[in-house]
């Protein structure tokens, strides 16, 4: 199997020039591919000078949209993702492969509670990671880490579902588990990374906000429906008890909370049709 290794760069160029120089010596027989997202430092030059490919976006797309860009040029059979800063560790590259050997279609490098960046961060990928395995019924143990082995003709299914954005991570795994497709982890110690991370509170912290839906709405959405549509009808339920027995009547509150109810539900049997046909589609292709 030929391999290929992508890295979406944006403004790493301090970190890149050692990352490349050590992965070469690690897998000299890999395709390496640079994905220079719209970088304003000499990202483009260090890859020259190392000898690697790079591929140029004219103006910054998103780590997700890098991914895609590194994902369709890959000639390999086998993808490996990882990050520019310096956080995953070229070493770490063949156990990943030695697991992904076993029989696995991803291996990801799950990050230990030591390698997170905040304390904030770690309560947010434990809560990511607690809710998605209850969604899909298996231990996920790092959702959120770009540092992965992929089948190439598994990952390339999914393009059009992944965000330009950085949660390329959480809807990769998703739709992996949603298709029948295996996912393992190999436990990996990230170093504190090299520079300045891209990574804004407020904007960031409503993006990933924004994943517990998509976890949801990306393997199976009547998972997420139906529960709110079950607490809706339940104190609607509750409030026609109680003024009933007390003013005799059915308000219109209860009639809101009914209607309600019964919307959300229709909302969630939709979504789930609609989660079908895309994944259908996907393995028809």
């Amino acid at each position: 199997m030929k391999l290929s290794i992508i890295i979406p760069a944006k403004n790493e160029s301090e970190s890149l020039h050692g990352l490349l120089q050590t992965i070469k010596r690690e897998m000299p027989d890999a395709e390496i591919i640079v994905v220079n997202d719209g970088s304003t430092d000499n990202t483009d030059q260090v890859c020259s000078d190392v000898g690697i490919r790079v591929l140029n976006h004219p103006y910054s797309m998103g780590n997700g949209a890098a991914i895609k860009t590194g994902a369709r040029a890959a000639s390999g059979d086998v993808l490996v993702f990882m990050d520019a800063d310096g956080q995953h560790q070229p070493e770490d590259i063949k156990s990943l492969l030695g697991a992904f050997e076993d029989g696995y279609d991803m291996v990801v490098g799950a990050r230990s509670i030591t390698s997170q960046a905040s304390i904030a961060r770690l309560c947010g990928n434990t809560f990511y990671n607690w809710f998605a395995s209850i969604m899909v019924g298996q231990k996920v143990e790092d959702l959120t880490s770009g540092f992965r082995v992929v089948k190439a003709e598994y990952f390339k299914k999914f393009l059009h579902l992944l965000p330009n954005g950085f949660s390329y991570p959480t809807t990769c795994t998703m739709a992996f588990f949603r298709s029948g497709y295996s996912v393992g982890y190999v436990p990996i110690k990230a170093n504190k990374r090299i520079g300045k991370s891209h990574i804004r509170l407020i904007k960031d912290g409503v993006r990933f906000l924004l994943i517990l839906f998509k976890i949801g709405t990306l393997y199976s959405p009547l998972k997420i429906f139906f529960p709110l549509s079950a607490l809706s009808f339940a104190i609607g339920l509750c409030y026609y008890l109680y003024t009933y027995m007390t003013m005799e009547r059915f308000t219109n509150m209860s009639a809101l909370l009914f209607t309600t109810s019964v919307t959300i539900f229709l909302m969630g049997l939709i979504s789930e049709q609609i989660t079908n046909l895309i994944y259908s589609q996907n393995q028809n292709e």
